[in-house]
């Protein structure tokens, strides 16, 4: 069996190991800095392992990547690369307004997500769900990835004039803004910043966290309504700070004056 050094953390991780574990000997996973001392030694002792990375967070200086050479460590990056470059590219594409969303299997490099291609795909018709879309990409590359190791083909450079960057999220943006955003920019924000660095709105003096929200269709009523720039949300699930998740309705039993 083929085997794997993996590196990476979060959801697109998770999903990754998910689709390559039935199929590789998957010998060490990489999950912090310090890890990189391991990961030099099994490479050492198992020269003919491989690297994939899916979401690592950390920066892998040329003495690791060299070790992996001439198929370099494979990155499963959730973007039609060379565009979404950086740590929030399917979050930015939420923001942005996708409906379509891509996956690359690049050969890391130095510079940022900057490496030669391998594959690409985009998926279409997908749920703006984020855990969905973190998922499918995920499981897209990896299929791929389980399908052409040790085969892969020659990966092709990537046109840098083309590049869009992303940026990290932080907890500045979670503040909502129905007065400037439109109903639909609203919910895109919503679901782009489920998890982190989660979406935040003020009602009745109490700061909530806004976990999931639809469009108001015309003649629906909801508990508890958001007014945007252009139109309606219906809020379906919210937390008060330092409390449990719960429905509008019962929101509004407890706060509503």
């Amino acid at each position: 069996m083929i085997k794997i050094i993996f590196f990476g953390n979060g959801p697109l991780a998770d999903a990754a190991l998910e689709t390559l574990k039935p199929h590789f000997d998957i010998i060490f996973h990489a999950k912090t800095k310090a890890d990189l001392d391991t990961v030099k030694t099994l490479k050492a002792s198992h020269p003919d392992a491989f690297g994939i990375l899916a979401s690592y967070g950390v920066i892998i200086k040329p003495d690791v990547l060299d070790l992996f050479e001439p198929t370099g460590i494979l990155n499963i990056h959730p973007s039609l690369l060379p565009e979404y470059r950086g740590p929030s590219p399917i979050e930015t594409a939420i923001l942005d307004g996708a409906t379509d969303f891509s996956v690359s299997i690049m050969k890391l490099a130095k510079a940022m997500d900057a490496g030669p291609i391998y594959y690409q795909t985009t998926l279409h018709d997908l749920p703006l769900k984020k855990s969905e879309i973190y998922h499918a990409l995920a499981t897209a590359g990896a299929n791929w990835l389980v399908q052409n190791l040790p085969n892969l083909p020659t990966p092709t450079p990537q046109d840098d004039q083309k590049a869009t960057y992303t940026k990290k999220l932080d907890k500045s943006m979670s503040m909502l803004d129905p007065d400037q955003d439109t109903a639909e920019q609203t919910l895109r924000k919503i679901i782009a910043f489920q998890g982190f660095p989660k979406a935040k709105y003020i009602f009745h003096d109490i700061t909530c966290l806004i976990l999931a929200a639809h469009l108001l269709e015309p003649g629906e009523t909801a508990p508890l309504i958001l007014p945007c720039n252009d139109g309606l949300l219906s809020i379906d699930l919210l937390q008060p700070e330092s409390k449990k998740p719960m429905d509008p309705k019962s929101f509004q039993n407890g706060y509503a004056k």
